[in-house]
């Protein structure tokens, strides 16, 4: 019974997600609105990203030594230097992991 409420609350989550894609078209939308909306990604992506690094399960601060900031600073690094999303994604979660499976 919980698989099937997990993918209808999945499926309806796609679904309202997909609609805005799917009915709302470019035309539509001036300039100005899609100036706005092309900032949302870079004002979301932190907002999601950071508390998952600076904060441990029980709501307190890690310390500067965690492997989550250490692999955060280079993937903040290699964002900067690369300016791609993909690398800078890539590389902050095989710098994670190798400081968790090899040096830990």
């Amino acid at each position: 019974m919980i698989w099937i409420s997990i993918i209808i609350s999945g499926l309806i989550t796609y679904l309202i997600r997909a609609s805005t894609l799917v009915f709302i078209k470019r035309e539509m939308l001036g300039d100005e609105i899609r100036t706005v909306l092309s900032y949302v990604p870079s004002a979301i992506f932190p907002a999601i990203i950071f508390p998952a690094i600076f904060f441990q399960e029980d709501s307190t601060f890690v310390e500067l030594t965690d492997p989550k900031i250490i692999a955060a600073v280079i993937a903040l690094s290699m964002g900067y230097i690369s300016k791609n999303v993909i690398a800078t994604i890539a590389s902050g979660i095989i710098s994670y992991w190798f400081f968790i499976f090899v040096l830990i």
